[in-house]
């Protein structure tokens, strides 16, 4: 069984790290990790909000938004409760990694998709 090597630089120096070193450590790598579906809703809604303002001219009063626009605007605002797990969170920040493919490092996921 292998052990983590906990090494710290002092002063110029690598030296073991302490006990409460590690401890330290450790706790602000579990809080790191722990905050990874926060990191990624907060990517997904500002995606989301950039979708919303490329389309808000189709709110404007003088214009008249399709019903298909309206459902994308609406999918759009539901993120946040439709899509609630980590594993979702992963789906919907998925892009295109064939580099041959046009698309290649767009949102594959199809919320992201105008009508």
């Amino acid at each position: 069984m292998s052990t983590i090597s906990y090494k710290i630089m002092d002063n110029g120096v690598v030296r073991d790290m302490t006990t409460d070193e590690r401890a330290v450590e450790d706790a602000k790598n579990t809080a790191w990790n722990n905050a990874s579906g926060d990191r990624k809703l907060t990517q997904i809604k500002k995606i989301r909000n950039q979708k919303l303002q490329e389309t808000d001219f189709y709110a404007l009063s003088d214009v008249t938004m399709s019903d298909a626009m309206s459902t994308y605007r609406q999918a759009l605002r539901d993120i946040p409760q439709d899509y609630t797990t980590e594993d979702e969170y992963d789906l919907l920040l998925a892009r295109e990694t064939d580099k041959l493919q046009s698309n290649y490092g767009q949102l594959t996921h199809s919320i992201w998709s105008k009508p």
